[in-house]
């Protein structure tokens, strides 16, 4: 069996990176190629694919911002990306359903969380729903309650990850 590896993602990842999307979240959630390139050029070092054998099987990426909660808006365009903001916004944590429950997206979000301390982030902010908030709790993420976010017409709830 394969060893997971970690490592930062590259434009040559744009490929697999729609397609993971797109199988992970429904269309009117899943970030566009057009948001996804914008992301790897922006914050490629916000950018994490997991691997195993050499095939990417899921990631994580965001932003950062000063903003207390990640706003609709910012999921959108990397013009609201600032690289000195306080808080580290997951935007997408995605692993292909044939390798969920391995340990995987834990192993994603440790990184990204290492990340945000490396980079002397103040917070980690994320949205979900419902059903994952207790994972994300296992991180000591903090549930703010339902979000105002309306995104893909879905509820989200707003999380918070004290660094």
């Amino acid at each position: 069996m394969s060893e997971l590896k970690l490592r930062n993602a590259s434009l040559a990842d744009l490929k697999a990176v729609i397609h993971i999307e797109a199988i992970c979240f429904p269309t009117a959630e899943a970030a566009t190629a057009e948001a996804m390139e914008d992301r790897l050029k922006t914050y490629q070092k916000g950018f994490f694919i997991a691997e195993l054998g050499g095939e990417a099987i899921g990631f994580i990426n965001g932003a950062a911002n000063d903003s207390p909660i990640i706003e609709d808006r910012f999921y959108e365009s990397m013009k609201y990306h600032q690289d000195s903001g306080k808080h580290l916004m997951v935007y997408g944590l995605d692993v292909l359903p044939n390798y969920r429950g391995n340990g995987y997206a834990r192993a994603l979000m440790n990184q990204f969380i290492a990340f945000a301390k490396e980079e002397e982030k103040k917070a980690v902010l994320l949205t979900c729903k419902s059903h994952l908030v207790a994972f994300y709790e296992s991180f000591g993420y903090l549930n703010l309650g339902v979000s105002d976010s309306t995104h893909g017409g879905a509820e989200w709830n707003d999380l918070q990850l004290d660094l």
